[in-house]
């Protein structure tokens, strides 16, 4: 296949090349282009530069093209003030809106168009509510929501409804709604967490009983390789593991992965303070994420990763192993 991999740059752009390079043609087109400096890259991925909100020469690669994959947005692993604010939800708007008008103006467009959101845009699930299918409830109206957690769903509302907006009759368009993803690559969640274990700070964050939603690499990949093949999928669907746990639960399971006894917990003050030095915000930490993938099990897809134990148990291994042979990771 011919994939455009818009904002394809960052750690999950480069889950997926890893994934897709060896069978198919990638077009990334970024705002971090290395087309002219790397020598390395393969013939099959070429990067072009964009700036993420006008139309360019890079509009012409989208014809012909049998998927488009946007994953463009600035990190929202920031603190949350004004500026970062508006850059978090313009990258993310005019990104999607720019795409939606390249694509309007070609005569073979994308068959197929998989839009990146979040399943933080459900509602947070207090302990002993039931989890959210593609048809939970939408957050942002949770009675004593702090504001950073309304605004994660601001980003996601609005990232969605440009989307939506975008009528292209050619194009079969898919949201992908997805959990947090699990890779051992460096600075990653996964690789931030283990070293977390590591120095024995790995304990439960604020009480603990706060849900995880999360996707071991593998099974993301399987699944945009399943949602691809399948023309029936369009709209939303959650890619997540169909066993979220507790957050407790969690690092628990994640040290001893690592065969690390020890982990000290961090009240909701410490991490607040961590979060102001580390220049994050605690919603990505506190924030119950209890999401199930409804349409993915109907549809017959098969978790190779379904269960957190099992899947720290792979990623720790294989971060070990990188380590220790200071390669890269393979799929």
């Amino acid at each position: 296949m011919k994939i455009i991999l818009a904002g394809g740059s960052g750690q999950v752009g480069q889950i997926l090349q890893r994934a897709f390079a060896p069978n198919h043609e990638l077009i990334i087109p970024s705002r971090q282009s290395n087309q002219t400096t790397n020598t390395t890259t393969p013939s099959n991925i070429r990067s072009l530069q964009w700036d993420g909100a006008t139309l360019g020469p890079w509009t012409s690669e989208l014809n012909h093209a049998d998927a488009l994959i946007n994953l463009a947005g600035r990190s929202v692993n920031c603190r949350y003030g004004k500026n970062n604010r508006r850059e978090i939800i313009d990258s993310r708007v005019n990104s999607t809106r720019v795409l939606g008008e390249a694509i309007s103006q070609l005569p073979n467009p994308p068959r197929l168009w998989l839009q990146s959101s979040t399943a933080t845009i459900y509602a947070h699930v207090p302990p002993g509510e039931p989890a959210h299918d593609e048809n939970g409830t939408l957050g942002g109206h949770e009675p004593g929501a702090p504001d950073t957690w309304r605004f994660s769903i601001q980003v996601a509302t609005a990232w969605e409804k440009a989307f939506d907006e975008l009528h292209l009759p050619q194009t079969r368009k898919v949201k992908l709604r997805s959990a947090m993803i699990m890779s051992p690559d460096p600075a990653g969640v996964f690789d931030t967490l283990l070293t977390l274990v590591k120095r024995r700070l790995g304990g439960r964050a604020g009480n603990g009983r706060q849900y995880v939603s999360w996707i071991h690499e593998h099974d993301f990949i399987r699944a945009l390789e399943w949602i691809i093949a399948r023309e029936d999928f369009t709209g939303h669907v959650n890619l997540c593991s169909p066993n979220p746990l507790p957050n407790s639960d969690y690092m628990r399971h994640l040290r001893q992965a690592a065969g690390i006894n020890l982990g000290l917990p961090a009240a909701n003050w410490m991490l607040e303070i961590g979060a102001l030095f580390l220049r994050t915000e605690t919603e990505l930490i506190l924030k119950s994420r209890r999401v199930i993938p409804a349409r993915l099990l109907k549809s017959g897809f098969q978790f190779q990763f379904p269960d957190w134990a099992q899947a720290s148990s792979e990623l720790c291994a294989r971060s070990k192993k990188r380590h220790n042979s200071a390669q890269p990771f393979l799929l």
